[in-house]
C-alpha cells in the first residue's frame, strides 16, 4: 500500500510544471534511486504518456497522474512532497525518511540485494583501508562492481575483489552468476598498500 503525500501546494506547483511542458497526459513519476543505501536519491520525473514502466502505481489527482516506481514503493512510505513560498519563489522539498533504510527481502531485485550486503557487510571491512565498493551495474546476473578510495590501484585489490567480496555476495545472493570490476586501477594516487 501507497503511503505518500503529496500536499495540496506541491500539488498546484506541480501541475504548473506539468502545464509549461505542452505535452497531452504528461504526470510525474516518482522513484528512489539505489534505494536503501547511503546514496539514495528521491526523484520527481516527467512522466510522458507512454514512457512509465507497466508495473508502476498509478495515482490520480485532480491536474495530473503521479506514477510511482514499484520497486521504490517500500522505500517511499512515509514520503512527503510540499511546496514552500519564499520571496524567491518557492522550494520543492521532498522527504522520503524511509529512502535510505535498508529493506530487502527475498522477494527484492538483485541490485538492492547487492547495495545492501555492500553497504551493511562489505564496505564496513574495506574502510579501514580507506576503500568503498559500490554497484555499478547488474549485466546478464554479473554484478558490476567499482572501487574507489583506498582500494583503487591497490595491489591487492584482486585478492578483495574474489576471495572477499565475490565470495561474499555468491554465497547469500546464490542468483549471482558472478562479479566484474570496471574500476581504472592504474590510478593509484589513494591506494592503500
Amino acid at each position: 500500500m501507497l503511503n505518500v503525500t503529496i500536499t495540496e501546494s506541491a500539488q498546484t506547483y506541480l501541475a504548473g510544471l506539468l502545464e509549461k511542458q505542452n505535452c497531452e497526459g504528461i504526470g510525474i513519476r516518482m522513484f528512489v534511486s539505489d534505494p536503501g543505501t547511503p546514496k539514495a536519491e528521491t526523484c520527481i520525473a516527467y512522466s510522458r504518456p507512454g514512457e512509465h514502466n507497466e508495473e508502476d502505481l498509478v495515482v490520480e489527482f485532480d491536474a495530473f497522474n503521479a506514477y510511482f516506481e514499484q520497486r521504490s514503493i517500500t522505500f517511499l512510505d512515509e514520503a512527503k512532497v510540499d511546496f514552500a513560498e519564499d520571496k524567491f519563489g518557492g522550494q520543492l522539498t521532498i522527504r522520503a525518511p524511509n529512502s535510505r533504510l535498508p529493506n530487502v527481502t527475498d522477494d527484492s531485485p538483485i541490485e538492492d540485494k547487492v547495495n545492501y550486503l555492500l553497504y551493511n557487510d562489505i564496505n564496513p571491512g574495506l574502510a579501514s583501508h580507506g576503500g568503498v565498493v559500490s554497484l555499478a551495474d547488474i549485466d546478464d546476473g554479473y554484478a558490476v562492481l567499482e572501487f574507489g578510495g583506498g582500494c583503487q590501484g591497490c595491489s591487492a585489490v584482486d585478492l578483495t575483489l574474489k576471495e572477499g567480496v565475490e565470495k561474499t555476495l555468491m554465497e547469500k545472493i546464490p542468483e549471482l552468476k558472478g562479479v566484474r570490476d570496471v574500476t581504472d586501477h592504474t590510478d593509484t594516487s589513494n591506494a592503500y598498500m
